[in-house]
């Protein structure tokens, strides 16, 4: 068991490798080998789609007539994975790809489309420069315009990468401290230009009457209303007005009036002449009683 996986084998004094009889191969003989699909076809006969990188036992052989450069193309055979229809392709060396013969469709790919318009337009350049001079001159010039164009797009790129490489996070975070202040301050006097204009608009030569209610005139203090009352009483008992308890404050942009209520002295002086005037008329009742009393008896 050992001796066949040897590397070296015993070879006798008399071997001949001339006496070895030669197997007579054909030319044109099919080979079988294992293989991936290199594009994405469909089959003609089902319709069934094989997509790329699909593995599947084919037979390949030497395209007879048919080189490229000195390069032998081969044409592969192999059978659909879905009805087993026969499907042929070969290779393509001055595309470096393959070409599908019969059998089956190539999908579309746009990619090879592209490819496909320069390489069109490469033919037809040089078709018009082939007898002209000048248009070939003209073209030239088009390409080295191009070339600098592209030439300083990329010197740009460089010297903005290296400006930003010497930027750091903490310059970043200085730079954005000290514009901070400033567009406060521009922030802060846009806001006081808008609120000096809407006092402008809504404030303009506009008089306002405010009303005080009972409630805010006797939280007040009662020695300045009395004062200011008394005051606004002598002033009416010189000029012979009558004195209605009625304080007007005028301002230029504001007016408004204070109506005083009556003081508690003199609710109080009213209460007792109302009880006095009771009194009396009780005392007189009485002694219209006593005397009507006298008069019967």
């Amino acid at each position: 068991m050992a001796e066949r996986k040897v590397l070296n084998k015993y070879y006798p004094p008399d071997f001949d490798p001339a006496k070895i009889p030669r197997r007579r191969m054909p030319k044109n003989q099919q080979i079988k080998v294992r293989m991936m699909l290199p594009m994405s076809i469909r089959c003609s006969t089902c319709g069934n789609y094989i997509y790329k990188g699909t593995k599947f036992n084919s037979r390949k052989e030497d395209v007879i007539g048919e080189t490229y450069l000195g390069i032998q193309i081969f044409r592969f055979y192999f059978k659909c994975t879905k009805c087993s229809a026969e499907i042929t392709m070969k290779t393509d060396p001055q595309n470096s790809d393959y070409v599908v013969e019969s059998g089956a469709a190539r999908n579309f790919e746009p990619w090879r489309a592209e490819d496909e318009v320069g390489e069109e337009e490469q033919r037809k350049r040089e078709a018009e420069e082939m007898g002209d001079a000048m248009k070939s001159l003209e073209n030239r010039t088009l390409d080295s315009k191009r070339e600098m164009d592209i030439l300083s797009a990329l010197d740009e790129m460089k010297s903005m990468k290296s400006r930003h490489a010497h930027v750091s996070v903490d310059s970043m975070l200085e730079a954005l401290q000290r514009s901070a202040p400033v567009q406060q301050e521009e922030e802060d006097k846009l806001e006081e230009e808008d609120e000096a204009l809407i006092k402008s608009i809504f404030q303009g030569s506009r008089e306002f009457v405010r009303r005080i209610d009972d409630d805010e005139l006797d939280d007040n203090d009662d020695d300045t209303i009395t004062k200011e009352h008394e005051a606004s009483l002598g002033d009416e008992d010189e000029s012979g007005g009558s004195s209605s308890g009625r304080i007007v404050l005028k301002s230029s942009t504001v007016k408004f009036s204070v109506v005083k209520k009556s003081s508690e002295a003199k609710t109080q002086q009213i209460n007792e002449e109302e009880e006095k005037s009771r009194k009396s008329n009780g005392l007189e009742s009485l002694c219209q009683q006593y005397d009507s009393s006298d008069e019967d008896d």
